[in-house]
């Protein structure tokens, strides 16, 4: 009987025990769909996508009280992080603040810690991590920071790598490969072994070019949020590496950027538009650029401006270059406007203030990129450019071909006292005549520069070089052009020498690519 009794209040118990465990685990099933609901996540939400607009068109303001806002709304969503360190980037970027770069560079861990514990699952996982690190290291580019910039560049190339293995179809990482791939194609082969050795890193030009097409064929059929981007990149890929000009124009007139409402559409539509011959639209789209509070500060418009109406001969480059000069507080271009202040005046047969300004070349800005550090040599030098010759160049470098060759054709090489202008002037007008459409004309400019100018350290020369060969490859003479590209390697100008290696690097992959 009471064994009896036992078994009735076990059973009871066991009644009791099923039922709550019952409803325990369905309460235990809505805590996890309930977790897992708001675990953390990766999506370009509309207001995300408006934060990222906002962000990539300089509206810093609005963009952060966007990501303000959806911080509070959608506070697991990862994007935020990444949309976050576009405004970082350009912010580096624009301003050159090295104190700034400082306060702001414990960001960069900071989200990346973030987003480190959120859905592997996702192909934004390792991309945006990978995004954030390119990002970073060019910021770092600014500051000369190279070997850091160097490994989070090989940080987020083999993350691109392993997430492409995984979701071989999310072509926003393709993008970015791409990019990575035509840069590492212009490494010339005496150095390309030592960033497979470090970095691991490979690839070509038409890699990284067919790459890029992929994301834009993509990008005709379906909405893609990181389209104009995109197109963006693939132009300055055109007009940087594959030395097409027109090329590149198309692409950016076809990317829907609107230069009156975001001054970097301004800024890379202008771009374009000096490297192909469009001066005049060039000048047209800095001066309508979108300006005042709503906009983070772009002094660099006001540069490419002066730099637009000196092309045209025009004195009211003084005005663009002194407001350059006057906001500006990085350090690159100064000592560049400064020397284009000079030219002004010099053409205008103002020498004493040429000497004036050139002067400030020696002691303003810092002598890092190319453009600074030229005028500083020709600070240095104390040999004041013939005024002729610098016309012509102006002219030339404004796509105002006829005016520069009318201007020199009636002169002869002879007609100048120093080697550096004759070679100069045998340059000037094969480049001239190659943008005219007259290439044997070029062909026999270039070669007397070649011949004349080949131990000569000025860059005239290996320029010549390197254009010859360029019109070689558009002749469809393989064999002359490779010979011309190598002629340009073998010299070693004290001027824009990494430059035009790397032009002439990229020339001798495009024949690879061609034979």
């Amino acid at each position: 009987m009471a064994i009896k009794k036992i078994t009735v209040r076990y059973r009871n118990y066991f009644k009791v025990w099923v039922f709550w465990g019952s409803r325990f685990s369905v309460l235990l099933c809505l805590l996890c769909c309930q977790f897992k609901a708001t675990a953390s996540y990766f999506e370009f939400t509309p207001e995300a996508r408006q934060a990222y607009r906002q962000a990539v068109e300089l509206r810093f303001v609005e963009a952060r009280s966007s990501l303000a806002r959806l911080k509070q709304t959608q506070a697991e969503n990862l994007i935020i992080y990444h949309i976050e360190n576009y405004i970082d980037f350009f912010t580096i970027f624009l301003d050159e603040n090295e104190e700034e770069f400082r306060s702001l560079e414990d960001n960069k861990d900071r989200r990346l810690a973030i987003i480190e514990k959120g859905d592997r699952d996702s192909p934004y996982y390792l991309y945006t991590q990978a995004e954030i690190k390119l990002q970073w290291a060019l910021s770092r580019l600014k500051f000369e920071e190279y070997v850091t910039a160097f490994m989070e560049v090989r940080s987020a190339y083999k993350m691109l790598i392993r997430n492409q293995r995984r979701f071989p179809d999310f072509v926003a990482n393709k993008k970015s490969l791409g990019i990575l791939h035509a840069l590492v194609g212009t490494i010339p082969d005496s150095y390309r072994w030592g960033v497979k050795l470090l970095g691991g890193m490979d690839g070509s030009i038409g890699q990284g070019r067919k790459e890029i097409e992929e994301v834009l064929s993509y990008a005709d059929r379906n909405e893609f949020i990181f389209e104009e981007e995109t197109r963006v990149l693939y132009a300055l890929l055109m007009l940087h590496l594959e030395n097409q000009q027109e090329a590149a124009w198309e692409i950016v007139n076809s990317a829907k950027l609107n230069p009156e409402a975001n001054p970097l559409a301004a800024f890379v539509l202008a771009n374009v538009a000096m490297h192909s011959g469009r001066n005049q639209e060039a000048i047209r789209l800095l001066e309508r650029s979108p300006k005042g509070r709503a906009y983070h500060p772009f002094p660099y418009l006001d540069y490419m401006l002066g730099l637009t109406k000196l092309y045209e001969l025009d004195a009211t480059a003084e005005l663009h270059f002194k407001q350059y000069l006057k906001a500006f507080r990085g350090r690159n271009y100064i000592k560049e406007s400064y020397q284009k202040l000079a030219w002004l005046y010099l053409i205008q047969g103002k020498e004493a203030e040429y000497r004036r300004y050139i002067k400030q070349c020696l002691t303003k800005g810092a002598a890092v990129i190319g453009g600074d550090k030229q005028a500083l040599k020709e600070a240095e030098s104390e040999e004041m450019p013939h005024p002729d010759l610098l016309r012509a160049r102006l002219l030339f470098d404004g796509g105002n071909y006829r005016r520069a060759y009318d201007l020199l054709i009636q002169r002869q090489s002879s007609d100048f006292a120093a080697i550096r202008h004759q070679l100069e002037y045998t340059y000037r007008l094969g480049r001239i005549s190659h943008r005219l459409g007259r290439s044997t004309e070029a062909i026999n400019f270039y070669k007397q520069t070649l011949q004349n100018g080949r131990e000569n350290k000025l860059y005239f020369a290996c320029n010549a070089a390197l254009q010859m060969g360029l019109v070689y490859e558009s002749k469809s003479e393989l064999v002359k052009a490779r010979q011309a590209y190598q002629a340009c390697l073998s010299m070693r100008p004290r001027e824009y020498q990494n430059s035009l290696h790397q032009k002439a690097k990229a020339g001798l992959n495009r024949l690879k690519d061609k034979s």
